[in-house]
Parts: structure tokens; sequence; C-alpha cells
């Protein structure tokens, strides 16, 4: 099966770019475009696309929003990539604390647009770049902090947030540790559980907003 993909993006050369090098993949296939945030939904509910590669910047309806508008109201949401110029921008990390599953910057080579929009169909690692590190921990808070402390994760929980915070997948993690992959992914869902975190990413956040695992 494919991986489907909806294009959200306000400058049309950025998503006929996109549309060429996704659609040369046999396993992947771009179903629809837009051209604004505000458009998400419509489409989603008729198309059902596995990942939404969404612009952050729009003149309506900006991805940070549309992120939360998608994961507010549809049932069983897509990954949604957000794609952006600058990697360290602040609406980037924002997009992430609303849910987004990774970011992708429009300078990117075609194998890496390709390899995130594989990885995030997956959904067992990040794309969580240093300078996407670094703003969240200095967005640090006492409510991460307190989070974390009433977590009170496990040794072998600790570990695999530590590995999960690299962008290491589950079978990554399991080589890591020399344990099975259904022992790792046991103690992903332990973790997002005991952090009250709805994925890898929000748990990864509040990672490094708590200081549990230092930027680098």
């Amino acid at each position: 099966m494919a991986v489907t993909v909806l294009l959200v993006d306000d400058e049309p050369l950025v998503r006929a770019g996109l549309r060429a090098v996704l659609d040369a993949q046999p396993d992947i296939e771009v179903v629809g475009e837009a051209d604004d945030g505000a458009a998400v939904i419509p489409l989603l509910r008729q198309l059902r696309p596995d990942v939404v590669a969404m612009d952050v910047r729009m003149p309506l309806m900006d991805g940070i929003e549309a992120t939360r508008l998608v994961l507010r109201t549809v049932p069983d949401p897509p990954k949604i990539l957000v794609i952006t110029t600058f990697e360290n921008d602040e609406y980037v990390y924002e997009a992430l604390r609303a849910g987004a599953d990774g970011f992708l910057l429009k300078r990117a080579r075609p194998t890496e647009i390709v390899h995130a929009v594989r990885l995030v169909a997956e959904g067992e690692s990040l794309l969580f770049p240093a300078a996407v590190r670094q703003l969240a921990s200095e967005y640090g808070t006492n409510r991460a902090r307190a989070v974390l402390e009433r977590a009170s994760l496990t040794e072998r929980e600790s570990a695999v947030l530590r590995l999960m915070a690299r962008g290491l997948s589950n079978a990554e993690i399991a080589a890591k540790l020399v344990v099975g992959v259904e022992t790792v992914k046991s103690h992903v869902s332990a973790v997002l559980a005991k952090l009250g975190a709805r994925d890898r990413t929000q748990a990864v956040i509040a990672a490094y907003e708590s200081g549990f695992v230092a930027p680098r």
C-alpha cells in the first residue's frame, strides 16, 4: 500500500516540487493539494491521506492552528509533517508542541523529503534535529519538570525516552538495549501513558523542556 500525502502550501512552486519528488516514488502517492490551512479539514475527510505535508506559515490559517484543528476534530488523524524555510523557526516548535509529527526544510534534498514522509508515516521515530532540541530546552517550564517528576519513570523507561529523544526507531532502541522490539513498544507505551503524551513527539518535547534530556 502506498503512503498517501496531502500537500498544503501557499506557494505553487513548492507544491509542484514536492509532488514531483514524491510521486516519483513507487510507495508514495500525492492525493491532493491545498494552498492554505483553512482548506485542510474538508480535504482530509474526502481523501483520508496518511500524511499531511503542511507549510508552517500561510496567510489565512497557519500550520500551527491547522495542526491543532486537525487533531481536535478529525478521528484517526493523519501524521503531520510541517514544512519550513528555517530550522530554528519558533513557529516550527509551536507546531510540534501542537501535535505535528516532524518537520521538513523547504531546501531539503529529494532523498531527505522522501525519507521524512516515510519516517512520519511509520510513526516510530522522530524528525527532531539540533535546532529544535535547543528551542525546546529554552522553552523549559516548571510544568514540564513537574510532569517528569510525577511520571516516576523506571530506569528502563528513562533509557527508552532518552533514545526516543535522539530520534531512534523502536528497532534501533531494541538493538541498543539488547531487547525485543515488542518490549520496546511496551516501554514506549508506558512512557507516553505516564507523561500523558499523545505521541512520541509530545513525550520528547516534555523531555527537553523539563531538562530530563539536554540538547547537544
